[in-house]
């Protein structure tokens, strides 16, 4: 199973056999002061410049999101997705809540974006699902429903297969359809990990769908988290995961090691490559430091 995103001019495929595909976070204000500040103040050079830096790092899909108190979300997602679109060619990962939000972003971001997200939650379905077949965008689907994030496996394959049945009425090919199995931080529940590795397992063997997981949240609150992090994505990768809305200057060079060590890198060239610009990146962000 694939899917297939496309940007201004770069065309973007997940799939189990493929190298694992980064979705960029950090244009996301949620913890992010600067950015928030930026975003009310329409100062976009700045979030242009954080579009620019993920690329380079090894993003090849960008997570946009402008949720501020007080920001005209509509308006604001119209004119960013375009600005960040005229600076990087790569396909558009529109996040919001908000279906007006979603609708404005489809409508003014060029080719094949993926929205997220949608959920088994009733009104979710009804408001979200109708507006990615419209568009003819991928769709995240998240593994909660009316009822909250389920505890077990086997639940959250059950909220699976209730998005990919609703999406299959309307006319949305599974291939559109992202399964993100949750992700929840081990530092409040030890088990929590281990519940959404095995929820990535069954998704493979039972649907074969291509999966996503917000990689950093299995860390939060504990020290030295970028351990953490590529230590689960390594597992997730392993079970099936196929992307992962992370940030790729910390985990790019984990993500390519991966797909090396999983045969998905002929003659080590992806890994090369990419530690080659990693290096330079380096160099040159320490320079600027400095």
């Amino acid at each position: 199973m694939q899917t297939i995103l496309k940007g201004r001019s770069k065309e973007v495929t997940i799939g189990i056999n493929r190298p694992f595909i980064m979705i960029g976070e950090k244009i996301n204000p949620t913890g992010r002061k600067k950015l928030a500040a930026a975003l009310m103040d329409g100062n976009f050079d700045y979030v242009c410049q954080l579009a620019e830096n993920q690329v380079a790092w090894g993003a090849e899909v960008l997570d946009i999101n402008v949720g501020v108190p007080g920001l005209d979300e509509v308006e604001t997602i119209k004119r960013l997705v375009k600005l960040i679109a005229s600076v990087v060619d790569v396909p558009l990962c529109l996040d919001s809540s908000n279906p007006a939000v979603l609708a404005a972003g489809m409508e003014a971001t060029p080719g094949k974006p993926l929205i997220n997200s949608v959920s088994g939650e009733q009104q979710k379905l009804d408001s979200v699902l109708p507006l990615v077949k419209e568009h003819g965008a991928a769709v995240i689907g998240l593994t909660m429903d009316d009822n909250g994030i389920p505890k077990t496996p086997e639940e959250r394959l059950a909220v699976t297969e209730k998005i990919l049945e609703r999406a299959a009425r309307i006319g949305i090919p599974s291939d559109d359809v992202i399964i993100d199995p949750l992700v929840l931080t081990v530092g409040s529940d030890s088990k929590a990990a281990l519940v959404t590795l095995q929820t990535v397992e069954l998704l493979r063997k039972e649907f074969g769908v291509n999966i996503n997981l917000g990689a950093s949240n299995v860390s939060f609150g504990l020290p030295e988290r970028p351990t953490i992090n590529a230590t689960f994505l390594t597992l997730a990768i392993q079970m099936g995961a196929t992307c992962a809305i992370t940030d790729p200057s910390k985990l790019g060079q984990s993500v390519k090691a991966v797909d090396l060590l999983l045969g998905r890198d002929d003659n080590s060239m992806h890994y090369l490559k990419y530690f080659r610009a990693a290096e330079a990146l380096r160099a040159k962000e320490a320079m600027e430091g400095g």
